[in-house]
């Protein structure tokens, strides 16, 4: 896979492309998944948009004990490989422990390191030593001068390849904000900065038992990031989102994508 993960790199820290990296929070079956990766993988093969397939074989970090986490490890990577193969897109999914990483790492491309565990130098550089693509997402309770250190043990532990992804800061209780001035404060790190507009307006919490969120705003917020210098948007979307089994809330209608993602480039177009 290293070739291929070689050619995703070069697409990826393009300055003349825009990614896109998106699909359901959690994998909740096969058929949701390459429903997902299958339809986005048209719209960004027509709109010129470099696409990648994220889905989480578990969410470690729900807040209820009883809420779905996913089909674990195994089974997880089972499916993020047909989707893989199915509709012949790359994927990302996030890796929790030193282990994960090394097993993940034979499936996919992009090796994510969760918000929560930002600052877990084993973690960065076990993901880093795989040779894969290192997605860092910006820990909620980070600034982003802060995430400076992040990439730094990730380059301190011979990563090259590496994503930025902003997620909103914690703003009291339940709730997050999105400093648009993280985009380029973070683009002065080197790599390119992603934007993940649906965990930004997600409430932590809100829900009592789990997290709500406002998906009206999603959108609103992808566009300022464009606007604001983002080479991407990480965007978690659903064909149902009321009927998600994780973070429905704050996903976007799989329908509502091509318009989304048709306006943002518009955007792009004008602020380049």
């Amino acid at each position: 896979m290293a070739d291929s993960s070689d050619k995703l790199w070069t697409a990826l820290s393009s300055p003349r492309r825009f990614t896109l990296i998106a699909g359901p929070c959690v994998i909740e079956n096969e058929k949701i998944c390459v429903k997902v990766a299958e339809s986005l993988q048209k719209t960004c093969e027509r709109l010129g948009i470099t696409y990648v397939f994220k889905a989480s074989y578990d969410k470690a970090n729900r807040t209820s004990r009883k809420s779905f986490r996913g089909p674990g490890l195994d089974a997880g990577l089972e499916t993020l490989a047909k989707v893989r193969a199915e509709s012949g897109v790359p994927v990302l999914t996030d890796v929790h422990t030193e282990a994960q990483a090394a097993i993940a790492s034979e499936t996919v491309d992009v090796l994510q390191i969760p918000a929560f565990l930002c600052r877990q130098t084993d973690l960065i550089e076990a993901a880093v030593l795989t040779g894969r693509i290192v997605n860092l997402k910006k820990g909620q309770f980070l600034s982003p001068s802060e995430m400076g250190q992040v990439v730094r043990k990730a380059v301190e532990a011979g990563g090259k390849k590496i994503l930025v992804t902003e997620r909103g800061t914690t703003f009291g209780y339940h709730n997050l904000v999105a400093d648009m001035r993280s985009i380029p404060m973070m683009r002065r790190f080197g790599f390119p900065v992603i934007f993940d507009a649906t965990h930004s307006v997600q409430l932590p919490g809100g829900g009592g038992n789990r997290s709500s969120g406002q998906r009206e705003f999603a959108p609103v917020l992808a566009r300022a990031a464009v606007a604001a210098g983002a080479e991407g948007v990480f965007i978690e979307t659903h064909p149902d989102p009321d009927r998600a089994l994780s973070d429905g809330p704050n996903m976007i209608p799989l329908a509502e994508m091509p318009r989304l993602l048709k306006t943002l480039l518009k955007i792009r177009a004008a602020v380049d």
